[in-house]
């Protein structure tokens, strides 16, 4: 039986991780975002289609498995090792705290603005083709736009409430991948924040976004305006949930076990 590693080690296995993703070239960045953005896309569609399969018989259970849905997506995105926005927090940011003598602020805000952008592009694509008559089956055109339409007229406080526990979500999961051992433990990682996020729902800007975006390709009562609403609440929601709540803490929780240790 393998070891648990301790916070320290975390923290060196992200200041790895994190200069492999600071270190893409443009080319496999831009690619490796476009993937994560059409492969979440997987994720919100499986969870329409369980959800419009589930609450005719089961009523309110098709939240549940529409979200036991969308955790796939999740897993896909962690196993092909894609880079999507807020994932991307914590291992980036700690190699920024271990490099001496610079904060990195342009390596880290070239990744999050390129991420940002195509897993945005990648997944709208994506969305337009799922759009097309008769890919999805019947009911699931009518489940993705109830949620994008409960998204869109909610409160801006409850939006950005929301995002912060979903920025955390995400951002913890990048924490967690570093502490396990084998290609199950990231699995069964990834799958459990995918069900938590989508059970809130909780909301992640790019699974948010794109969510809304396919409601609106199956005519849902929100306008591009709204859209671009929801982007910018979420995004800063994300933000202070998944760098200040999550990222900023575990690294601060690894540089003291360092010192004690030392």
């Amino acid at each position: 039986m393998s070891i648990a590693p301790d916070p320290a080690e975390i923290f060196h296995r992200a200041v790895e991780e994190g200069e492999r993703r600071l270190d893409q070239s443009l080319l496999e960045l831009v690619s490796t975002s476009f993937i994560a953005g059409f492969t979440i896309v997987f994720g919100i569609v499986a969870l329409g289609i369980v959800h419009a399969l589930v609450e005719p018989r089961f009523g309110d259970v098709a939240q549940i498995a529409g979200a036991l849905a969308l955790g796939v997506g999740v897993v896909f995105l962690v196993i092909g090792r894609a880079e999507l926005f807020n994932e991307n927090f914590f291992d980036p940011v700690a190699k920024a705290v271990a490099q001496s003598g610079s904060w990195m602020i342009s390596p880290l805000v070239r990744l999050w603005t390129v991420t940002f952008i195509f897993n945005l592009i990648g997944g709208s694509l994506f969305a337009l083709v799922f759009s097309v008559e008769g890919v999805l089956p019947t009911g699931t055109a009518g489940a993705l736009s109830k949620v994008a339409e409960e998204i869109a007229h909610r409160g801006a406080l409850t939006g950005f409430a929301s995002a912060i526990v979903g920025g955390a979500l995400v951002s913890l999961l990048s924490f967690l991948l570093e502490s396990v051992n084998s290609v199950s433990s990231r699995i069964t990682m990834a799958y459990i924040v995918g069900f938590l996020l989508a059970l809130g729902p909780f909301d992640h800007v790019i699974v948010t976004a794109l969510h809304v975006f396919l409601g609106i390709l199956f005519g849902a009562a929100v306008g591009y305006g709204a859209l671009a609403q929801i982007i910018v609440i979420v995004t800063a929601g994300n933000l202070v949930g998944g760098l200040g709540l999550v990222t900023l803490t575990h690294i601060a929780q690894a540089r003291g076990a360092e010192e004690s240790n030392g």
